[in-house]
């Protein structure tokens, strides 16, 4: 070798060390960033939530049915005295302290807990003051069922009701009597026959291959499909997906339902529009299997269900895209059916009335503030389009 052919050498040498060196640092880094990553997964080995940008980016919603009915009979037991528990701050506490599990020893830790802070012998500040995970469960759990428990006005039984010779669709006359409990509803009229399981994340293919994001309860077509929770309707109309479908922002932004398949021919509630307020147990629509056609008015799913959704919303840019969070609904679903709307015919026509009535302050303190705003013209039914 001579002296040229040993200086490029030497030269290729030093160059081959240095992209060595490059690429050690590089894969330090990468590692670096996923133990980064894998600080936000729970004890259980899976993803809860991560936050960006001052905001939560994904919730993996694993309470589980047992969980939902402790923490909410902890809540209303509770509810006035001079040491409140709250259920979504007990079940915050819980899936900090366990990683995001709710199994039977999550349930008797849950217990524990809301002992001691009924009692009085321990303050939420104190169990939850070294927790690293707690507000994040909090903030992510108050998004996902913040809006179902609280106080409301119902009538009395006995009020003169649609059910009992009142005017259908009208609030009856009846007293109405202040109560504090579950004022979110099972999303099917009581009564009606329905199944379902847990098929959240079951593959769809559809016009492309997608993960089933959200609840599916099998039924009759015509079956009345109650509103969960109080809102602003802020959708309306086909989608070749969903087919007939509504879509109805909570108050406070953070939840996103979202009803679909609904009934071909007829499949909203009379008088339903963008931007209608709806208070919580309204008959909406109705069941039927419409979607999946890009033409409007089809029946092209083969089983008669509704689909019903929750999407959580913590930032508006989360709304639409690749940054929608959906939960699986299955627990929600069964817990609610403790709270159910019975429905009676409207004679003559195709429309269904809820029975009884509540006052939701949240509809109140919504059309308060928004008293001086031009009313939307209603949408022409679909018999009518």
């Amino acid at each position: 070798m001579n002296k040229r052919q040993r200086a490029r050498y030497v030269s290729c040498l030093r160059k081959g060390i240095l992209v060595e060196c490059v690429l050690v640092l590089a894969l330090a880094a990468v590692v670096a960033g996923r133990q980064g990553k894998d600080e936000s997964r729970s004890a259980a080995g899976s993803l809860i939530l991560s936050v960006d940008e001052d905001y939560i980016k994904w919730v993996d919603f694993t309470v589980s049915y047992d969980a939902l009915c402790k923490a909410y009979d902890w809540d209303v037991k509770t509810h006035g005295t001079e040491h409140e528990v709250g259920w979504v701050e007990l079940l915050a506490y819980t899936a900090a302290k366990t990683g995001g599990k709710f199994d039977n020893s999550a349930l008797k830790t849950m217990d524990k807990a809301a002992k001691k802070l009924s009692e009085g012998e321990a303050v939420l500040e104190e169990l939850t003051a070294d927790m690293k995970y707690y507000e994040y469960y909090r903030e992510a759990y108050d998004a996902a069922i913040g809006g179902l428990v609280g106080e409301y006005k119902r009538e009395k039984e006995g009020g003169n009701t649609a059910a009992d010779g009142g005017a259908a669709g009208t609030a009856g006359d009846g007293e109405y009597e202040t109560v504090y409990g579950l004022k979110g509803y099972f999303p099917i009229a009581r009564g009606f026959d329905y199944t379902h399981y847990d098929d959240f994340g079951a593959g769809r293919s559809y016009g492309y291959k997608r993960k089933h994001l959200g609840h599916d309860m099998m039924g009759l077509v015509g079956t009345p499909i109650i509103a969960v929770e109080s809102g602003v309707v802020e959708a309306l109309g086909w989608n070749q997906y969903g087919g007939w479908r509504i879509g109805i922002r909570s108050f406070d932004g953070k939840r996103y339902y979202y009803y679909a398949h609904l009934r071909q021919n007829y499949p909203y509630a009379e008088g339903l529009a963008e931007g209608s307020v709806v208070t919580a147990g309204d008959v909406i629509g109705y069941m039927g299997h419409t979607g999946y056609s890009a033409k409007e008015n089809v029946n092209n799913i083969d089983v008669v269900h509704l689909h019903w959704g929750l999407q959580l919303i913590f930032d508006e840019s989360q709304k639409e895209g690749n940054n929608e969070i959906w939960i699986d609904l299955y627990a929600l679903t069964r817990f609610l059916a403790k709270h159910t709307q019975a429905a009676v015919k409207v004679e003559g026509t195709k429309e269904w009335k809820r029975t009884s009535y509540i006052v939701d302050p949240a509809v109140e303190e919504y059309e308060a503030g928004h008293s001086g705003e031009v009313q939307k013209e209603e949408e022409p039914s679909m018999l009518e389009k």
